[in-house]
């Protein structure tokens, strides 16, 4: 099995695919390899990818606080607490911080503004808007705090709520995303559940990612790869460091560990 992170891993900076990676997927599906999706996205966002790849595993979306067959049967959940979401939400509004909130597979925001319109246009997904002060919490995959322009903004917003909500997990994902879910919420959980759902050891499962979000991935992995665009904190859990997206490091590592 083949478990990989979408942005910046398989696609570039323009959310396209390169055709040397799209046939390389293919042809791992042709060995009988199952290539499997681990995403910070929505499960529902997500599907559109998986069908472009003409997959029909399960896909690992919310940052691994959801598991689900794209026959609609959910593997593995984990949502996030509605009090400690309150207080978080509390904090973004009194901070005017953009927070998407995600519930029940649907995004919501509070206003329409450049963070949602920007962040739903690239990804091609819908959104509604609502009241964060009085929209009742329930059945909350996750939240996602978003600044485009200020990444040191973000790591702060990153060190502070681990601070104040240790018993989640909150992590940056991209340099402009901070997502904030619950602690049994990780790629590597899903992985590890995942694996042994199918029967699988750990050494028969690769694991490829970019971004620090991604290291309790790697490591749930029995061949841990980073791509050559991935910060240096990823590297540090890599068996091998591949070349870039935009160089297809991800066919590059498949021809390496399994087309040899």
């Amino acid at each position: 099995m083949v478990v990989t992170d979408i942005d910046g891993t398989i696609m570039g900076a323009d959310f396209t695919c390169s055709a040397r990676v799209k046939d390389c997927i293919k042809s791992l599906t042709a060995k009988g390899i199952e290539v499997v999706l681990a995403t910070g996205r929505m499960h529902s966002a997500t599907v559109k990818v998986a069908q472009y790849f003409r997959l029909t595993t399960p896909i690992i979306s919310f940052q691994g606080g959801l598991i689900k067959e794209q026959t609609g049967e959910t593997l593995y959940q984990r949502l996030l607490d509605p009090q400690a979401a309150r207080k978080i939400i509390d904090w973004a509004l009194n901070n005017n911080v953009h927070l998407n909130l995600y519930m029940d597979d649907k995004l919501y925001g509070r206003e329409q503004n450049e963070e949602i319109m920007r962040y739903t246009c690239e990804r091609d997904i819908t959104y509604n808007i609502c009241d964060f002060k009085t929209v009742e919490l329930k059945n909350i995959n996750k939240l996602l705090a978003i600044d485009f322009n200020d990444a040191d903004m973000v790591t702060g917003w990153t060190e502070y709520l681990r601070k104040e909500f240790p018993q989640l997990s909150i992590i940056k994902s991209t340099p402009y995303f901070c997502e904030i879910s619950d602690a049994g919420a990780t790629k590597g959980f899903a992985v590890e559940f995942l694996r042994r759902h199918r029967g699988l050891e750990k050494s028969e499962v690769l694991t490829i990612g970019d971004q620090d979000n991604d290291i309790e991935l790697l490591k749930a992995g029995g061949v841990a790869v980073a791509m050559g665009n991935a910060t240096d904190g990823l590297k540090k859990y890599a068996d091998f460091v591949t070349d870039t997206v935009d160089n297809d490091g991800f066919a590059v590592a498949m021809e390496e560990f399994l087309f040899t």
